[in-house]
């Protein structure tokens, strides 16, 4: 049995695509779902660093302040520099408690 030209071509689409949308709808299916800086882990609520950072990121947005949640996690004194900021702020305070200098929370 011998498949035209058109017919192949149409064959290997099929066996690269497939597999690609296989792989990106697997992917999709664990990322991370976090929620005012907590991450669920089989049924509980975590606080995880990867979901503090991006609530930190989140606060800071609704003061005016461009922060990304990937910049916070790259960047320790971005961080800190957010975190002196807004850490008055009691839905970060726990978040922010490590860069800020003890005695000390946020704006004076």
């Amino acid at each position: 049995m011998r498949l035209g030209r058109f017919k192949w071509r149409k064959y290997l689409i099929n066996l690269t695509v497939i597999p690609a949308l296989i792989a990106a709808l697997a992917t999709q299916a664990h990322a991370i779902e976090c929620k005012d800086g907590y991450q669920r882990v089989r049924g509980d609520q975590l606080a995880t660093p990867y979901c503090q950072d991006a609530y930190l990121a989140e606060v800071a947005s609704t003061y005016g302040m461009k922060a990304s949640a990937a910049k916070i996690r790259d960047n320790p004194n971005f961080k800190r520099e957010v975190c002196r900021f807004i850490g008055h702020d009691i839905r970060v305070q726990s978040n922010c408690q490590q860069e800020l200098p003890s005695g000390r929370s946020g704006r004076f």
